[in-house]
């Protein structure tokens, strides 16, 4: 293997490029990414970016000490078995890295959406959040929450309109509900189980027939993966790329990471795809050890945090909401107080996903028990000032 491609310049493009390099591959390696900019980290566009506290999240990664062949803005629009079709011409491999990540959803409608998935985006719409601004924010999941609470802050009328019956349902099912509140203390408008017909010049029209004004619209309804370029390659796609255990696709020589990946999971003995920096930063190493012949297996505990009114939200795993023997356990009171969890865990007893609110230590020490599967007193464990570590059965 003389020539390895990666496509996609974002956090595990480049941390593919480390892995090689570490790995000791000394061929060339050509990084292509659609965007201008270098690699740079996304979660902090909708937390630092937008709250103004920095401009720029570019990874910390020498290139040139690299000896990469950096080509930003170019795209990749086919594939064929050894050749990458790009805006710029035709790029030959010997290995190839997808890495393209994922394209945010939008609405129907003539009026101006904003969506947050660049940098470009992020800065954009922080010169738009300033006091008085009405801002509507579409989707009351983790993206709309954090958007809300920086339109909040910078002293926009805030009105965020969700499909669902609850914020975060999608993520975390019934338990999303306890975070309504949080909206309600910061005077934000949340308006739950009504969808958007369309988004106007002037704010929203709803399916019920009510309008809703704004100056700004946010669509954070979710994220499609961005793998459009590989139809009719041969790479296996359902939901992302399909991969096996170690991140291998159905192509010879072609492996995949980050969030156009979908991988089998051992762990939970189903398919994964997960939109999330930790699986950016941890797949990169396993699939270059796929692409240089050996065998590691990428299983993690799937971890992502949330900064939403003034709240750090984490969670760590995989739940089934109730499928499976899943019991949902919770940790505090969330009506109550600021800080809590909640604990889903299987029928064997083991946990199959922690959320913590205000509780690093649960989540820490959730993430370590998943990881090692021991079983769990349920007693113990609705029981918050007893540690997560300490709930374990012999």
């Amino acid at each position: 293997m003389n020539h390895v491609v990666v496509v996609g310049a974002g956090l595990a493009g480049v941390r593919s490029v480390e892995a090689l390099r570490a790995r000791g591959f000394a061929g060339t390696i050509t990084l292509m990414g659609e965007e201008a900019h270098r690699p740079y980290d996304r979660p902090p566009l909708s937390k630092s970016v937008l709250l103004g506290e920095t401009d720029s999240t570019v990874v910390d990664s020498d290139l040139d000490a690299l000896e990469v062949d950096f080509r930003p803005g170019v795209a990749a629009k086919g594939l064929r078995p050894g050749v990458v079709e790009t805006t710029e011409g035709e790029v030959a491999y010997d290995g190839l890295v997808i890495a393209t990540g994922a394209r945010p959803v939008r609405l129907r409608g003539d009026g101006e959406q904003h969506v947050l998935r660049t940098i470009d985006d992020a800065l954009a719409l922080r010169e738009r959040l300033v006091a008085g601004v009405r801002v509507a924010v579409i989707g009351a999941g983790w993206i709309g929450a954090e958007v809300a609470t920086a339109a909040h802050r910078a002293g926009c009328e805030v009105t965020v309109v969700e499909a669902a019956d609850l914020p975060l349902s999608q993520a975390l099912g019934a338990v999303g509900g306890h975070t309504a509140r949080w909206y309600e203390q910061a005077g934000v408008e949340l308006r739950l189980g009504v969808q958007v017909a369309s988004v106007d010049h002037d704010g929203l029209t709803l399916a019920d027939g009510s309008r809703v004004r704004a100056d700004v619209v946010v669509t954070g309804v979710g994220v499609r993966p961005a793998v459009e370029w590989l139809a009719g390659s041969g790479v296996e796609l359902d939901n992302g790329v399909v991969t096996d255990e170690h991140l291998r696709t159905s192509l010879p020589g072609v492996v995949a990471v980050g969030d156009c990946a979908a991988w089998w999971s051992r762990r939970y003995d189903r398919r994964l795809r997960v939109e999330h920096w930790d699986t950016a930063l941890g797949a990169p190493e396993v699939a270059v050890a796929a692409l240089m012949g050996g065998d590691a297996v990428y299983d993690p505990v799937p971890y992502f945090w949330s900064e939403q009114f003034g709240h750090m939200v984490q969670y760590a795993g995989h739940h089934d909401d109730g499928n499976d023997g899943e019991r949902l356990v919770l940790r505090g009171d969330p009506e109550g107080g600021s800080r809590w969890g909640a604990c889903w865990v299987r029928g064997d007893g083991r946990l199959a996903a922690v959320l913590a609110v205000n509780r690093p230590r649960d989540l820490l020490q959730g993430r370590r028990l998943i990881e090692g599967g021991q079983r769990l007193d349920a007693v113990r464990l609705a029981d918050p000032a007893v540690a997560l570590r300490d709930c374990t059965v012999a």
